[in-house]
C-alpha cells in the first residue's frame, strides 16, 4: 500500500497516463528534472503513507483504545452556538457536542440554512460532514466553505455505527420499508442485505428525522437507520447494530466560522488548510508540491478538483467576498501554522505562479477517532 512518487504523480491526477504525456511535454521537463521532481515529491508521498499507517493502527487498536466523550480539543468559550443540519439526535449534533464543550446546538432543516445562520449572526459556528472512509476521495460540502468565505476552526473524526431502529414491538420480519438520510442509505445497502432485508428505501432529511417520523406517524411496518442515541432520545428500539456496509466507518466533520482563529489561541499541533486555484495545465501541481517538499512541510491531504464544464466558485475575502471562478483547484492540508516562516515562504512562492491562494483555516490537528 506504499505511496511512491510515481503513484503520486499519476494516481492523484486521476490518470494512469505515463509521464511522457503530451501535456507535460510542453513544460520541456528533461529526464534530470523529472528525477529531481520525483525525489522532491517522494517526501510528500512518505508523509501521506505515514497518515495511512496511522489510520491502520488506529483501526486495529480501536476496541482497546476507543476514546470517550469529552476528550476532543474543545473550545471552552461560553455557550458557543453551533448550527447543524438535522434535528436533535443527528450525528452532526453529536459531533458538535463532542467538539464544542457546553455549546448550544441550533437545529436547521437544510445545511444551507445552517450556513446562513452563521452568516447572519444567529450562530457562532456551523458543523458540516466533509469526508467519510467509505466514500474514498469524495469530498462533500467543501463548496459551502469556498463560496461563503467561511474558515475552519476545528476538526473531529467520528466513528459512525449505524443501527436499524423501529417502534417498540416491531420485529425485523415486520419491516416493509427502510427510511433515513440518503448518505446513510447508501452506506448501509449491503448491511441491510446481510440482515435479509430487501425492503424499499426512502430518503428523508436526516437520520434523527427518520426516527422522529417513525414515532410521530406510529409506523409499524417501517424501520430507520440512525444512531443508538437517537433511538434512546425518541424511545425506539434497536433491531440491529453495525448495519453499515463496512465495519470501519469514520466521518470527518469541520466546524466553520466567519472569522479566522488567532494562531496564538490554538493549542497543540497546528494544521493549516488552504485552496490553490488556477485556470488550467498540470504544471502548477508539480510546482506546488515542490514549494512544500523543498521546505520539508508535510502534507496530510492533497485533493485535486478539475471542473471544465462547471467552474469552481471561490469567495475571495481580500476583495470583499467577491466570488471568482476557476477550472482547477488543489485542496491542501499541511502540518504547521500560517505563522511559521517556512509556510509563509511556500505560500509566497506559490503566489508567484498561481493566480489564487486562500487560507481556509488554521486549527488544532486532531487525528484521533471519537466514539459516541
Amino acid at each position: 500500500m506504499a505511496l511512491t512518487a510515481e503513484l503520486l504523480l499519476n494516481g492523484l491526477l486521476g490518470s494512469t497516463t505515463p509521464l511522457k504525456h503530451k501535456g507535460l511535454a510542453s513544460t520541456r521537463t528533461t529526464q534530470f528534472q523529472r528525477i529531481k521532481l520525483s525525489t522532491q515529491i517522494s517526501s510528500i508521498a512518505k508523509s501521506m503513507q505515514q497518515m495511512l499507517d496511522t489510520r491502520i493502527i488506529t483501526h486495529e487498536e480501536k476496541e482497546r483504545t476507543r476514546p470517550k466523550r469529552g476528550l476532543v480539543h474543545q473550545h471552552k468559550t461560553t455557550r458557543l452556538r453551533v448550527a447543524y443540519q438535522g434535528i436533535p439526535g443527528a450525528y452532526s449534533q453529536v459531533a458538535a457536542k463532542l467538539a464544542c464543550l457546553d455549546c448550544t446546538t441550533i437545529s436547521c432543516k437544510f445545511i444551507l440554512d445552517a450556513v446562513e445562520a452563521v452568516m447572519t449572526g444567529q450562530a457562532d459556528r456551523v458543523i458540516v460532514p466533509v469526508e467519510n472512509t467509505m466514500e474514498g476521495e469524495k469530498v462533500r460540502n467543501y463548496n459551502l466553505l469556498l463560496e461563503h468565505g467561511l474558515y475552519i476552526t476545528q476538526e473531529i473524526n467520528l466513528f459512525v455505527n449505524y443501527c436499524l431502529v423501529a417502534n417498540p414491538g416491531v420485529k425485523k420480519e415486520d419491516v416493509k420499508k427502510v427510511i433515513s438520510h440518503p448518505v446513510a442509505l447508501a452506506h448501509c445497502g449491503q448491511g441491510l442485505a446481510r440482515l435479509g432485508l430487501d425492503a424499499p428505501q426512502e430518503a428523508v432529511d436526516d437520520t434523527a428525522g427518520a426516527v422522529e417520523l417513525l414515532l410521530s406517524q406510529n409506523m409499524l411496518d417501517t424501520a430507520a437507520i440512525a444512531s443508538t442515541q437517537a433511538a434512546k432520545l425518541y424511545g425506539l428500539q434497536v433491531l440491529a447494530q453495525g448495519v453499515q456496509n463496512e465495519p470501519w466507518n469514520v466521518t470527518r466533520f469541520l466546524i466553520l466560522s466567519k472569522n479566522l482563529d488567532t494562531v496564538s489561541r490554538i493549542e497543540g499541533t497546528r494544521k493549516t488548510s488552504m485552496v490553490i486555484a488556477h485556470q488550467g495545465g498540470l504544471q502548477p501541481l508539480f510546482r506546488v508540491l515542490s514549494a512544500f517538499s523543498s521546505r520539508s512541510i508535510n502534507l496530510t491531504k492533497l485533493k485535486i478538483k478539475n471542473s471544465m464544464r462547471k467552474p469552481i466558485k471561490i469567495s475571495d475575502p481580500k476583495e470583499g467576498g467577491t466570488v471568482k471562478e476557476f477550472q482547477h483547484a488543489f485542496f491542501v492540508d499541511l502540518e504547521g501554522s500560517i505563522d511559521d516562516q517556512k509556510v509563509l515562504d511556500a505560500m509566497m512562492e506559490i503566489s508567484v505562479f498561481s493566480p489564487f491562494i486562500r487560507v481556509m483555516g488554521c486549527y488544532a490537528a486532531d487525528t484521533k477517532i471519537y466514539d459516541l
